[in-house]
């Protein structure tokens, strides 16, 4: 757009034309194309300005000085273009009131046309929908009109298949009474046949037909002797159609001859098709049984002798039922490997042949189960009797056993094998268990019968390894002799650990044999209960066994002991002796620790063996678990009655020789020392040190192999025991002062030894003796407040305060008088 600066605005040409408001419209550039050739101008003439000014020097405020002879400027305009754009503008502000009204015209006419054309638009519409309607119409009666005529296309055609159907049955119906009537000719006759009967090219027809005449002759006959009274006419026409149905039966068991021996020629010669066909047209005979039992009968594996016997060589081999289990797995396993493959290789015949396969897999899967592996099997598991065992030279029951569970377990795998062949509807699962129900119904007797063989053998076998060690080691002295059959005969734990492999064994036969919760938790409940009375008695006899010895030993001290009025030869032969049996005592303590050590852990291999195998196999069934822990609970506590009694005698045992030595090693000396001026002798005495030095070495094991209550219980008896005994033989002295002193380093010794078993009450007494030795020490005058100060040992005190050498030259009963009166 082309605009003068300083042209006045009439003669402006036209400044905005309605090309500028089309597409996308910018008032900024509309109004830019407006005034860019007039504010170039002023742009220059202010920038020129603002470039003179720069060198002048700026006011404080910030405004400009500006110069003197920059006055003129005041007499002109700033802006010199305003003039011509306010032109500008006022044009072109007139030229957009005539857009305006030009675009309002031009909207005014568009309306019009648009209202004219909706008008006509409207009417075509209207009348395009009556025409739809129309059609609409037109469309709905030939729907209907077609519909008429296809229901009544469709009954026609009913009307005319009927027809046929009932024609082609009169036409059937004419040829079955003409067959039947020839069949009723005579009885017997079957020469006069019509060529169909006699046509080996259609024997398949002829074998239909025969089959309709027959059934439906047996029909008729069925319904006449049945419902219709005996009336001439029906008595007639039923022996009439008894001819046919004898006649018929004739004519079919002959033409199921003449297939079957086709059918065996085609096999013979491996024709698939011709034996194929002769299979189809044999289904019509009873649904092919015949056909499908005779294939099965003429396999060579059920009539050949050879391969009866080669199973039975690849089973046992040479040495028979003596090969062993695990021979036998091998060889039932390659023989059951070889029936699939055969079973398999049928099948794909089979397949081919017969209609119904499945039916005849199932039953040549039967025949091989019932036949095949049933002859094996009757070799394999020969029952033995409870009466008169199997010896275990020979492998004894465990041997049939093992050998019925690696014939279960292979049997099994050779049912899903064939399963997976296929056996039709066969119940092969059903049929294979079966196989061995005389077996499993026997089977808990039998499994109870070899653990008990298994542990008689046991014993009898380490009954007689004691015997030969025994006659080995020979017998120099009953005490030795004693000794040495205690040893040989100790608890072992390596043999409980073999009677529980031998009841895991059991357990695992039972978890193969047993498929329900109830029979298996019942089988393996008696199997854990022969293990219980095996550990029970194992454990029990091999303690009594440990108390023989401590018996012996016993028997030892007593036959040793001596008076005092013997010679001094006698004597020491006799102190020679009690060593002897000493030493045998304590050998026989340590024997009987051991032993109840392996019993603790045959226990609790026991426990842990039930914890881990037995009772998640009781669990399922109530009461079950209960009962079995209930029976072990008895179990345990016989061994721990026995355990008792043997502690109590090792009890014994320890005291007779601490006895012993308070006896051989205390002197009169030791607690009344003479009063020669020597210093006190602080140590503890010999006697002592020889006890708690014997109590020390004989305890040692003890503290290894005792636990829990047993070893609580026996150390707590011990030490009241060795209390009660150090009492007593006190009692046998008189005390001077320093006799007390050595006294009491005598007790603190003692109380230091006894705090190693960790019994409170034990500490308490050895503590209250300590204090009780006091009453040797002490001057008389200060008894009476000794025993009011300290009540616990009044009772003991008063009588042990009667051993003092002063007792009487003291007067010390007079000066406790008063503390004796009130106790």
């Amino acid at each position: 757009m082309v605009t003068s600066r300083a042209g006045s605005t009439t003669s402006l040409p036209h400044i905005l034309t309605i090309e500028d408001f089309k597409g996308d419209f910018s008032f900024d550039a509309l109004f830019g194309n407006l005034v860019n050739e007039l504010l170039p101008s002023f742009q220059d003439e202010d920038a020129d300005l603002i470039d003179g000014a720069t060198g002048q020097d700026g006011l404080p405020n910030g405004h400009m000085r500006v110069p003197s002879d920059t006055a003129k400027l005041d007499q002109e305009p700033l802006f010199p273009e305003v003039d011509a754009l306010r032109a500008l503008f006022r044009d072109s502000f007139k030229e957009l009131v005539d857009l305006k009204r030009q675009i309002d015209g031009r909207l005014q006419n568009l309306k019009q046309e648009v209202a004219i054309q909706d008008s006509k638009h409207r009417k075509t519409l209207s009348e395009l929908e009556k025409g739809v309607d129309g059609l609409f119409d037109s469309f709905a009666r030939l729907d209907s009109r077609i519909s008429s005529v296809g229901q009544t296309a469709a009954k026609i055609g009913d009307h005319l298949q009927t027809a046929d159907s009932q024609r082609e049955t009169a036409s059937l119906t004419i040829d079955l009474i003409k067959y039947l009537m020839e069949f009723n000719s005579s009885p017997g006759d079957l020469m006069e046949l019509s060529p169909l009967f006699s046509d080996d090219s259609r024997v398949a027809e002829a074998a239909s037909v025969a089959q309709k005449l027959r059934s439906f002759a047996e029909d008729d006959v069925g319904r006449h002797g049945i419902n219709v009274p005996s009336t001439v006419g029906a008595t007639n026409a039923s022996r009439g159609l008894e001819v046919a149905v004898a006649n018929l039966q004739d004519y079919c068991n002959e033409l199921e001859n003449r297939l079957l021996s086709r059918f065996d020629a085609a096999s013979q010669r491996r024709e698939l098709s011709t034996m194929a066909e002769c299979a189809k047209i044999l289904s019509q005979f009873n649904r092919g049984t015949s056909a499908m039992q005779h294939y099965v009968a003429s396999r060579p594996m059920f009539i050949d002798v050879e391969v009866m016997n080669t199973d039975t060589k690849m089973v046992l081999g040479d040495q028979g039922l003596q090969a062993g289990p695990s021979n036998i797995a091998r060889g039932l396993s390659t023989l059951y490997k070889e029936i699939t493959e055969t079973v398999r290789k049928e099948s794909a015949t089979i397949q081919a042949v017969f209609p119904s396969a499945n039916d005849v897999m199932s039953i040549l899967v039967q025949r091989v189960l019932e036949q095949r592996v049933t002859a094996i099997l009757d070799k394999l598991l020969i029952k033995p009797s409870l009466v008169n065992l199997p010896p275990v030279e020979h492998g004894g029951l465990l041997i049939y056993l093992r050998t019925l569970a690696v014939a279960y377990e292979k049997t099994q795998e050779l049912a899903k094998d064939l399963r997976a062949v296929g056996c039709g509807d066969l119940d092969v699962e059903g049929l294979t268990e079966s196989l061995f129900s005389a077996h499993k119904d026997d089977y808990p007797e039998h499994e109870q019968a070899s653990l008990r063989q298994l542990y008689q053998a046991k014993v009898e076998e380490l009954r007689a390894e004691a015997q030969q060690q025994s006659e080995a080691a020979g017998t120099v002295s009953r005490s030795k002799s004693g000794s040495n059959a205690s040893a040989h005969q100790q608890i072992s734990v390596t043999i409980v650990t073999e009677f529980v492999r031998w009841n895991e064994e059991a357990v695992s036969r039972c978890s193969l044999f047993s498929s329900q919760s109830a029979s298996l938790a019942a089988t393996v409940k008696s199997v854990f209960n022969c293990l219980l009375d095996q550990v029970s008695q194992y454990l029990t006899d091999g303690l009594e066994r440990a108390r023989e010895s401590l018996n012996e030993a016993a028997a030892l001290r007593d036959r040793f002991m001596i008076g005092a009025s013997v010679s001094r030869r006698v004597a020491a032969a006799a102190a020679s002796a009690a060593e002897a049996a000493a030493a045998a005592g304590e050998s026989s303590f340590k024997s009987f620790m051991i032993a109840v050590q392996r019993c603790a852990s045959s226990i609790a291999i026991l426990q842990q063996y039930f914890s881990n195998s037995i009772a998640r196999l009781l669990l399922p069934v109530d009461g079950a678990h209960a009962s079995s822990c209930e029976e072990m609970g008895t179990a345990i506590s016989n061994v721990e009655v026995a355990v008792r009694k043997g502690l109590l005698q090792c009890i014994d045992t320890v005291m007779a020789e601490v006895e012993r030595l308070l006896s051989t090693e205390q002197k009169t000396i030791d607690y009344r020392s003479p009063d020669d001026g020597n210093l006190p002798d602080h140590r503890p005495t010999n006697a002592c040190m020889r006890v708690v030095g014997y109590l020390s070495r004989a305890l040692e094991v003890a503290f290894s192999a005792l636990e829990g209550l047993n070893k609580q219980s026996f150390l707590t008896e011990l030490g009241d025991r060795l209390h009660r005994g150090l009492l007593f033989h006190w009692q046998k002295f008189t005390f001077n002062p320093s006799g007390g002193l050595r006294l009491k380093r005598d007790i603190t010794e003692y109380g230091d030894f006894v705090r190693r078993f960790n019994a409170p009450s034990v500490d308490e007494k050895f503590e209250l003796l300590g204090i009780m030795a006091n009453v040797f020490i002490v001057a008389p005058e200060s008894l009476a407040s000794l025993f009011e100060g300290t009540p616990g040992i009044q009772k003991d005190g008063l009588r042990f305060v009667q051993l003092r050498d002063d007792y009487r030259t003291a007067k010390i009963a007079s000066r406790i008088s008063g503390i004796v009166a009130e106790s």
